[in-house]
């Protein structure tokens, strides 16, 4: 049975995780360990005039209850998100910093609430006793006083004159103000236009719903001083990069492990504030903690995505050719400045796959009173897509021109590559039109009309769309890869990248064994242990198989180099005459042959002069981009009942190019995620948030 690349191999970690044997973060426990609960404010925006503790310090089981002033005078520092310890600008956002007038407020997040809260949910207080439900009885105890302030839960409401300051450093609530493109250009061409198209275009603000919440538990050695983290995360190597800055430890004082995890769509990158604080608790305590969100909490608590407005016009000529496109992208970064990735990715790709001249964005993140924003899947690229593509249907239904050959006439033409968008992204390749033909054909596009009257026959409006897409991911610029053929017959991967579910375990093996022909029941995927794993980006922003997969290839080159050299010794052969396929070293022209495993078992028995001392090992790091453009396009065809309103999905189509396939089973299911959470959020999710109180309004599923 072929296992290479491009096979369907049925992922190997099923078995395991379907029949109980994962290994979530929840499910790690520590001999003697306590149990924290998480004090919240029922405030989006107010002052802590006192926080009372003694009573529930003397209730039993009760071991700590730790507030921000404790941790400050333990002397730990912030989560650095975008700062790092000197509060300089993250270089990820660096980008922003290079437009003439750009500023940045980006201010590291206290674990626990000083002096004034900016979110309703963030913490105050950590509790910490022998049981769960005695941590929780205490938090009820603790008396904490406040002084409410106006909030703003609204990322309009929170620019507006007069708006609450939530911090005192973004004047206007405004934390990230840049803009790019060539705004001169832009204004000419739209000073000629025949015609211009407006819209203000909201993205909902989506809940962070990992099928499994998030779960913890750390503990310390005081004898050698070190904390280990056991939680659920996108790279364990992210976490423990700021967390040994949280706890002020030198970064070999630090190790994160994750195994399983069910689910990260981006906001798992993040370090979160009880993982911090649980591993100060566990150095206090002498003992293991542990922390579980419940799912209520996630909805106050955990990192959020989307939530943007963005006003864009495009300009066109009298015959639709588009000639410009502006935008003013207005994200809401939330009550911390966690991070502005998802307004960095969105303006690059702001004029998609299309022959747009000339473009201009102005970039604006602002503070509200909610919990901080984070990339989230796709990270700021499908808000581009989603503006662009209801700009030209916007056009078409305004000035009459069809939807269809209003895009047929301005795509990218497939020999206009490499082509340099207006934003100054360059794309390698694309057959757009190809796809885009591909996809409406798929939909019988052309049908749609009779379908059309069927359903009104049946008291039904039926409508389509259609949305063409480019991607541009880039992720962490960082990634290692660590391989060696055992004498045993086992060949053992150590690599930087970690699955949230993607089936990394089943991809990996894949492309070791089309390298180096060996079994691919016989290959170990080691990831997410710091300990292990030196270095790493983790798993975000479609880099795995990109990042991983190259540093894996080059590791696996180098080992048959190695391989080559011990072969021509044992071969007693030149060493240009030493082939390499399917496993076996040859000699050309001859029936001589040996076995990767065999060579390696010669180099440890000693067989081979000069062999290198780690035998058959070799590594492979990588610092830098790896640029890719997947693209494709989507018809969706629905039915609406006028008397309900309800939507009911009949047609689904898309065409998607990734290039090279590992696994077309998994792409597959990972386009079938992509699509059910695409669609989850258009008709049925909102985090929304009282545009005053700041208090969340879809606090549970059934809300939300």
């Amino acid at each position: 049975m072929n296992t290479g690349i491009g096979a369907s191999v049925r992922r190997t970690e099923d078995f395991r995780l379907l029949t109980g044997r994962g290994r979530y973060s929840d499910d790690k426990n520590q001999p003697g360990q306590a149990y924290a609960f998480m004090l919240r404010s029922p405030h989006a925006h107010a002052i802590i005039t006192s926080i009372d503790t003694v009573a529930a310090e003397n209730m039993q089981g009760v071991l700590a209850i730790l507030t921000a002033r404790d941790y400050d005078d333990d002397g730990l520092k912030p989560i650095p998100h975008g700062a790092n310890n000197n509060d300089a600008v993250n270089p990820k956002i660096q980008a922003f910093l290079e437009s003439e007038g750009a500023r940045i407020f980006d201010m590291a997040q206290p674990p626990l609430a000083r002096d004034k809260i900016r979110f309703g949910g963030e913490g105050v207080a950590l509790v910490v006793a022998e049981t769960l439900s005695q941590a929780r009885d205490a938090a009820e105890h603790v008396t904490v006083e406040y002084d409410p302030l106006p909030a703003a839960g609204h990322v309009m409401d929170a620019i507006a004159p007069g708006a609450a300051q939530i911090w005192d450093g973004a004047p206007g609530n405004i934390c990230l103000d840049a803009t790019k493109g060539d705004r001169a250009a832009a204004e000419a061409a739209f000073a000629g236009a025949a015609h211009v198209v407006e819209m203000e275009l909201p993205v909902t603000r989506v809940a962070n719903c990992q099928m499994e919440p998030r779960a913890a538990v750390a503990w310390h050695d005081a004898d050698t001083g070190r904390y280990t983290l056991y939680a659920g995360s996108q790279g364990a190597n992210r976490l423990k990069m700021h967390l040994f800055l949280c706890l002020d430890v030198a970064p070999e004082m630090v190790r994160v492990i994750t195994e399983d995890v069910g689910g990260g769509y981006g906001p798992r990158n993040m370090l979160y504030p009880e993982f911090v604080l649980i591993s100060w608790a566990a150095k206090r305590l002498g003992r293991p903690v542990k922390w579980t969100s419940d799912r209520t909490e996630a909805f106050v608590a955990d990192y959020q995505g989307r939530d943007l407005v963005t006003q864009a016009a495009l300009a066109l000529d009298s015959n639709g050719k588009f000639l410009a496109m502006r935008t003013r992208m207005i994200g809401a970064v939330g009550g911390h400045t966690v991070a502005y990735v998802s307004l960095n990715n969105g303006h690059r790709l702001t004029t998609s796959l299309y022959d747009i001249p000339t473009a201009h964005a102005h970039i604006q993140g602002v503070l509200t009173n909610t919990p901080s924003t984070s990339p989230y899947r796709g990270a700021g690229r499908p808000e581009a897509m989603f503006v662009i593509e209801r700009l030209i249907d916007g056009a078409a239904d305004q000035f009459g021109f069809d939807r269809i050959e209003l895009r047929r006439r301005n795509l990218i033409a497939r020999d206009g590559f490499p082509y340099r968008n207006a934003m100054g992204l360059t794309y390698d390749c694309g057959e757009f039109e190809a796809n885009m033909d591909s996809t409406m054909a798929l939909a019988d596009w052309d049908g749609v009309e009779a379908r059309r009257t069927e359903a009104r026959g049946r008291g039904k409006l039926l409508g389509i769309g259609l949305a063409n897409y480019i991607e541009a991911p880039v992720g962490a610029p960082i990634e290692r890869a660590e391989i060696a053929i055992e004498p045993d017959g086992r060949v053992r991967v150590v690599v930087g990248t970690q699955s949230q579910g993607q089936g990394h375990e089943t991809s990996f093996r894949q492309v070791i064994t089309e390298w180096l022909g060996v079994p691919f029941d016989d290959i170990d995927i080691i990831t997410g242990d710091t300990d292990v794993v030196k270095t790493g980006g983790g798993t975000h922003s479609d880099r795995s198989i990109r990042m991983a997969g190259n540093v894996m290839v080059k590791a696996s080159e180098k080992i048959i180099e190695i391989g080559r050299d011990a072969a021509s010794h044992l071969l007693e052969a030149a060493r240009e005459d030493i082939a390499f396929a399917s496993g076996r070293f040859s000699v050309a022209g001859t029936d001589r042959e040996i076995g990767i495993f065999d060579v390696a078992a010669a180099i440890a028995r000693g067989d081979v002069p000069d062999a290198p001392e780690g035998g058959m090992a070799a590594e492979e790091d990588f610092w830098g981009r790896l640029p890719a453009f997947p693209n494709g396009c989507v018809v969706c065809e629905v039915e609406v009942d006028p008397d309900t309103g309800d939507v009911a999905i009949t047609r689904y189509s898309t065409v998607d190019d990734v290039g090279r396939v590992v696994n077309p089973m998994i792409v597959h299911g990972q386009t079938h995620g992509g699509i059910a959470m695409g669609v989850g959020q258009a008709l049925l999710e909102n985090a929304w948030y009282d545009p005053e109180s700041g208090q969340l309004l879809a606090g549970s599923f059934m809300d939300y």
